[in-house]
């Protein structure tokens, strides 16, 4: 298993400007439906968020390819960076969705919050990229509250350490006997990487300076592996 990259749990960006209390605001409302619904079923909460989570990254790729071609400006890098995200966010979705299985009104729930989420972000995007990054970094800020309460769970024996599935296994070079926890950390370690870019990101838009960014764990160049052998078998 590759060494963790060491993990400040305390970053927060605190708010500076109508734009930044906003994208908070939204963050805490959000936050505040997902505690209600969930509570403590995390694994669930993983399932259905990281449908919601992996939108942002391709939203922002998209627009800024966009707005790149017309301006015949370069990226400075931003597109592979957001692509990789939106990929990482889905190998989290594949991952969890082997640990419990969605029921089906969770199902019905991410139809509906995948669309609205997408529309109200890409509008976002095109009126303010600063906010809609701003807003992504504080939703990471809150990814990693929350994995880091699911380890918690696990460490108290309340939630079972189940091994961890061959998809992440592969993805993150966990080695054979790794677990649910593992995985959870290596989760944990991706989102707070996340926070950093995103909150990186809604600085240079907004003219100030960049704050450092956790490094990213390993990850496996193909990703989808083990499930294509599986569905060749």
């Amino acid at each position: 298993m590759q060494p963790l990259p060491d993990i400040d749990l305390a970053i927060h960006h605190p708010p500076r400007g109508g734009s930044d209390r906003f994208a908070l605001a939204v963050t805490k409302l959000l936050r505040f439906f997902a505690d209600t619904f969930f509570a403590k079923r995390y694994g669930h909460r993983a399932i259905v968020l990281e449908t919601v989570a992996a939108v942002p990254g391709m939203v922002g790729a998209t627009l800024t390819h966009l707005r790149c071609l017309r301006r015949m400006e370069e990226d400075r890098g931003w597109i592979r960076t957001l692509m990789e995200e939106a990929e990482n966010e889905r190998m989290h979705l594949m991952t969890f969705l082997e640990i419990c299985k969605p029921t089906v009104f969770e199902r019905l729930i991410v139809l509906v919050a995948q669309w609205l989420f997408y529309l109200g972000f890409f509008a976002l995007y095109l009126l303010t990229p600063k906010t809609a990054h701003r807003l992504v970094g504080y939703f990471e800020e809150e990814a990693v509250v929350s994995y880091t309460h699911y380890l918690a769970e696990i460490d108290a024996g309340r939630t079972d350490d189940v091994p961890a599935p061959a998809i992440a296994r592969h993805y993150w070079g966990l080695p054979e006997g790794a677990t649910l926890r593992d995985v959870v950390l290596v989760v944990r370690a991706d989102e707070a990487h996340h926070r950093d870019v995103n909150h990186a990101f809604a600085a240079d838009l907004g003219g100030g300076t960049p704050g450092g960014i956790t490094p990213y764990p390993w990850h496996a160049a193909d990703p989808d592996a083990p499930r294509a052998q599986t569905a060749q078998a």
